[in-house]
């Protein structure tokens, strides 16, 4: 694949999505903010199936440029719910003092350390650029930590904030001195298709780690409680669709289209993450105290306790009436 046929593709998939409208006027609206990327397959198998509209939902899907958009847009009620890293939401109840609400899982994060063909070791990196979606949300600390593991200290390098991972993407397939950062399907086999090489995955490095999770102002939560309840049951009928084997290849036909991604990168980015996504979007409490860990690493103080953060009042509601 050319440098210029995957910046086609990524120009296709970091555009808003262009999502089919539900049919009913009545219907209670919601704006969904979320990166692009194979997480979101559930949401978008729930939108075709009918989950959503079968109990009254018009999901309006946005995709965030980067983390700064998402976690300023929830706080001041652009968006009702955003799918982002769990980092996003410690981030903006201990930053931005927004009383915000963990209200259900979905995945590892898929993320690889993608580095370019000249890198032959992570000590290679000292002295050199890394480029991040923020210096300080979740993705760059798996950055940091991978790399520590390795000898390579937070001052043996600079770090370039470019926003999301389409755009460290092409950050790094345009500028060879952008050496490394985290990327996750399909971005990260588009940077395999472009010559970037894959040195290994967070979850192996780091062991247990929550990557995606919704996130809701927590006053919204109460005040909206049964839709919200509705929205999750749908997006977890969503989930189980697309990881039941008879729904594959819809499924992948599913992904390339709303991402425009050609079939066979659809499918390698659906068969490398479909044992990664938490049975029915269940919250791993063992990965969230990981990345509360990693976030009292690298920007001081004392992990909380995730309590704190998380209301799965809402999602255990869900279940019970699936």
């Amino acid at each position: 694949m050319t440098n210029r046929l995957i910046a086609l593709v990524l120009a296709a998939v970091v555009a808003p999505a262009n999502l089919p409208r539900d049919a009913h006027a009545e219907d209670t609206k919601l704006a969904v903010i979320v990166f692009p990327g194979v997480q979101n397959l559930p949401m978008f198998a729930a939108q075709t199936k009918g989950f959503y509209a079968k109990r009254g939902l018009s999901i309006d899907i946005k995709f965030t440029p980067n983390s700064d958009e998402l976690r300023n847009g929830l706080a001041e009620g652009r968006y009702q719910i955003a799918h982002s890293a769990v980092d996003n939401a410690f981030a903006l109840k201990d930053k931005a003092n927004v009383d915000i609400a963990v209200v259900i899982g979905g995945d590892n994060s898929f993320n690889h350390l993608m580095v370019q063909p000249d890198i032959k070791s992570l000590a290679d990196i000292k002295g050199k650029t890394v480029v991040v979606d923020a210096i300080n949300t979740a993705y760059a600390f798996q950055l940091y930590e991978m790399l520590r593991q390795k000898g390579v200290g937070k001052d043996d390098y600079k770090v370039n904030p470019v926003g999301g991972t389409g755009a460290r993407l092409n950050a790094m397939i345009n500028d060879k001195t952008m050496v490394a950062a985290m990327m996750n399907p399909p971005f990260s086999i588009l940077g395999e298709r472009a010559g970037l090489k894959d040195m290994g995955t967070a979850s192996a490095a780091l062991g247990a780690y929550q990557g995606a999770s919704a996130i809701v102002l927590r006053e919204w939560g109460k005040a909206n409680a049964d839709t919200l309840v509705k929205y999750l049951q749908a997006s977890v009928e969503g989930l189980r669709w697309m990881l039941d084997p008879k729904n594959k290849a819809d499924a992948v036909a599913l992904l390339g289209e709303r991402l425009r991604l050609s079939e066979d990168i659809a499918a390698l980015a659906y068969d490398s993450t479909k044992d990664d996504f938490s049975r029915d979007g269940a919250v791993d409490m063992e990965g969230v105290k990981n990345v509360l860990k990693l976030r009292a690493q690298f920007e001081g103080g004392t992990p909380a306790a995730p309590e704190k953060y998380l209301d799965l009042s809402y999602y255990q509601k869900a279940l019970a009436g699936l």
